[in-house]
């Protein structure tokens, strides 16, 4: 039987291409979602069609019950989680500092936090026991390189990835990775609905490339971290972006 995978947020984008790869290449996907149900059996019946595995669990990952639930259906279904991508997207305002609220900035960085936390305290412990695991989480270039605007995701996503690198370094001798995948602008829905038509352009025409990064190009560098020829790579934040920053 395959490795079981768990993808927070897999409805839609990166997820859902995600999801797909990662059936296709043989492991059991659940599928996880919050409120887009109808899209998320489009993702199953999807990985299915192509020869794979997959569920669709519902659950807000920023609820820890709802993260309990999940992992129980899971471990009942098919057994303990050996992959863990985290790529939910929690909701952000785009604004200046200058109209910033606490309440805004706070809010964005308690549900990041939880988020990541919850999930990954939801399968480290099995993993140990294991002395097997894959977690990846999906960050920006936002945490590192700032853009009007993005004050919100960019310093939530930052806090996010020191946290990886802590959860990193304590389960390096168990034999568990943890990694960052740090995509550009990804031509999505997500990206449609935060900016305008003549952002986009603009973001795609600048970046060396000429364009902007497609889903299931994020989502095989994804399938690489989940799989076993990363055992030894572990703390990184790997950037597909085209070569717009080069670190």
């Amino acid at each position: 039987m395959g490795r079981v995978a768990v993808i927070t947020g897999a409805s839609r984008g990166i997820g859902a291409a995600t999801a797909l790869v990662l059936a296709e290449q043989g492991f059991r996907v659940v599928v996880n979602y919050r409120s887009s149900a109808e899209e998320a059996d489009d993702v199953v019946r999807a990985a299915t069609a192509a020869g794979g595995k997959a569920v669709a669990i519902r659950a807000d990952v920023t609820v820890a019950d709802d993260v309990t639930a999940m992992l129980d259906e899971t471990n009942e279904k098919w057994g303990a989680v050996d992959v863990l991508v985290h790529n939910a997207l929690i909701p952000y305002d785009v604004t200046s500092f200058a109209d910033l609220t606490w309440e805004q900035l706070g809010g964005k960085l308690d549900r990041e936090m939880r988020a990541a936390f919850l999930v990954t305290k939801a399968v480290v412990p099995d993993m140990i026991s294991r002395t097997y695991g894959r977690l990846v989480y999906l960050t920006t270039v936002l945490s590192r390189r700032p853009r009007d605007g993005m004050i919100n995701v960019g310093t939530a996503k930052a806090a996010m990835d020191q946290f990886v690198r802590y959860v990193a370094l304590e389960l390096a001798p168990h034999g568990i990775t943890a990694n960052l995948v740090s995509p550009a602008t990804v031509a999505d829905a997500t990206a449609n609905a935060l900016l305008a038509a003549g952002e986009m352009s603009q973001l795609g025409a600048t970046n060396p490339m000429g364009r902007l990064v497609r889903p299931e190009e994020v989502a095989k560098t994804v399938a690489f971290l989940a799989s076993e020829d990363s055992a030894f790579t572990t703390g990184h934040c790997m950037e597909v972006n085209g070569g717009l920053a080069m670190d």
